[in-house]
């Protein structure tokens, strides 16, 4: 069977893990996955990951992570483009989430990035979500 947004898969999976307060989550593997992993392991938001497993059948696994007694670092989490509804924002309308305490992850013409990276190099794209 195959998934109609797997992007969303893996961002359910991030929620949940760190609902249920597990140390990994393991989902199948992809480029995109992978550059959105190293996206959320340079902001701070996760320890980080592996690529593992023979190539048609690769898994991604993301060690979480927490602070303190167990809190997790990622408080919040949500898809913003989605199949049916995709969202673009240019250089000068990338948002700001809360204010600057969250970050956008977006997929830009020169790679996956940060919504700051990409105010940075002066670089719009898709929206592809918000983390905080």
């Amino acid at each position: 069977m195959t998934m109609t947004d797997p992007i969303a898969d893996m961002l359910t999976r991030i929620r949940n893990g760190i609902q249920a307060r597990h140390p990994s989550v393991e989902m199948p593997s992809s480029t995109v996955k992978v550059a959105i992993a190293e996206v959320l392991r340079d902001e701070g938001y996760i320890k980080g990951f592996a690529v593992n497993g023979d190539p048609p059948k690769k898994k991604l696994k993301i060690d979480l992570k927490y602070v303190g007694k167990n809190e997790p670092i990622v408080t919040g989490i949500k898809r913003v483009s989605k199949p049916g509804l995709r969202v673009y924002a240019g250089s000068t309308e990338i948002p700001r989430v809360f204010g600057g305490l969250g970050v956008a992850i977006l997929s830009t013409s020169r790679g996956v990035m940060s919504g700051g990276r990409a105010r940075r190099e002066r670089v719009g794209g898709e929206v592809i979500c918000h983390i905080w």
